[in-house]
């Protein structure tokens, strides 16, 4: 059994420790089929991610050759597998995969059982967060994603993976843990500065370790960049925990049953 990691620079691991895959265009071959989670890619799909608009006349012949190097280095890392791990489809090439073998799939995954338990318990859902984000260990491919596809891609686990921490952050504020999610948030946000949720909750944070003015100045600068930057006002669900604070709404203790921690 093989297992495939993009989640962080393309690695392969075998039962025995990591294996490379040389070359860009076989690493970007790979990616490809990878980011598919086990779908057919067209040929004219790989040919145009590997090559770009350098696609060599005899595109068909050069993408074969390259899918037959790829099945000779995956049957040298896997000798007792029965049947190549690429395979051809009528709608082009498949890695096939079987569960756990890939770190996004296995991410995405685990995000959404702990969404399914998030409204009914905080604590599992941070655990199952925290396990889930365990798996990221860089950005996706490691930074390397010539092609279309694959940058979208990674894309889409990102915003998987801003949707987990802010799925985390959550499940962690209504168990009451603001004072140690203080130094998290405030990377967060930092990193993200027009992103309005982390911004909500390290604003929840501050205000629950006793630092209200530190909240509210957090707002301030949030509607300042919002209107520079983009034009726009902050959001009713900003401006509500605004208001909480200024009106020192117990909810901001942590109560599961705050309007103002929601999952949705």
């Amino acid at each position: 059994m093989l297992k495939f990691s993009i989640l962080g620079a393309l690695q392969v691991r075998t039962p025995t420790g990591p294996a490379e895959i040389c070359g860009d265009l076989q690493r970007t071959l790979v990616q490809t089929l990878l980011v598919s989670e086990g779908r057919p890619v067209s040929g004219e799909a790989l040919a145009e991610e590997m090559w770009g608009e350098y696609v060599p006349d005899n595109q068909a012949n050069a993408l074969q050759a390259h899918v037959s190097r790829l099945r000779r280095r995956l049957r040298a890392l896997e000798p007792g597998r029965i049947g190549p791990r690429v395979t051809i489809h009528p709608a082009g090439y498949r890695l096939l995969l079987a569960e756990g073998e890939l770190d996004a799939v296995e991410f995405v995954r685990t995000v959404r059982i702990a969404e399914a338990a998030a409204p009914h318990d905080a604590d599992r859902t941070a655990r199952l967060l925290e396990e889930a984000l365990a798996l990221w260990q860089g950005p996706v491919f490691g930074g390397f994603s010539a092609g279309a596809l694959c940058q979208l891609a990674g894309a889409r686990y990102e915003e998987h993976r801003m949707r987990a921490m802010e799925l985390r952050f959550d499940a962690a504020l209504r168990t009451g843990r603001h004072a140690a999610l203080l130094a998290e948030l405030a990377e967060a946000h930092t990193n993200h500065p027009l992103r309005e949720r982390f911004c909500e909750q390290f604003m929840i944070a501050l205000y629950g370790s006793g630092r209200q003015a530190d909240a509210l100045g957090v707002f301030r600068r949030m509607r300042g960049r919002l209107d520079e930057e983009l034009g726009i006002e902050p959001s009713p669900a900003l401006r509500q925990v605004e208001s909480a604070i200024l009106c020192h709404d117990p909810a901001l203790a942590g109560d599961a049953r705050s309007s103002l921690l929601q999952f949705a």
